[in-house]
């Protein structure tokens, strides 16, 4: 390759309550908001840790018809973060708990949470957030 290799900057998502979303996202991540991102046709909320090494930005737009979010629709599929243990993955799930992110058989509407599964190639975590965009949390095999 004779570019340099990118490195993920930032997360962008359309919800359909940014007032009601930010403080869920600040207290289930650990950051806090930044700044506002102005657009035409609403505004973006730019949240990030103080680091700036997670920075997601929750947007606004004027034409949302309030719909929750379907990964089957083109678009976003899911937004998924490592962690480094299968331990850390066990802490989270009381993390999102405690956020009244309930613990489901499996997390297919707003605001629950899967049990974690075991994979070859990782173990996983899925949560979904109040717009029930799909979130997960994976952990290398093996840890």
């Amino acid at each position: 390759m004779n570019v340099a290799r990118p490195h993920l900057h930032h997360v962008a998502l359309t919800v359909t309550d940014v007032d009601a979303s930010v403080p869920w996202y600040e207290s289930v991540f650990g950051v806090r908001h930044q700044m506002d991102v102005p657009h035409e046709g609403g505004v973006g909320k730019l949240l990030a840790d103080e680091q700036f090494e997670l920075v997601l930005v929750l947007h606004r737009h004027d034409a949302n018809d309030a719909g929750l979010f379907a990964e089957q629709a083109t678009g976003l599929d899911h937004v998924g973060f490592s962690v480094p243990t299968r331990a850390d993955l066990e802490a989270w799930q009381d993390h999102l708990e405690a956020a009244g992110v309930v613990r489901s058989d499996a997390a297919d509407k707003p605001l629950t949470q899967s049990p974690i599964a075991d994979e070859a190639y990782g173990s996983v975590l899925v949560f979904r957030d109040p717009d029930n965009i799909q979130l997960e949390f994976f952990s290398p095999p093996g840890t």
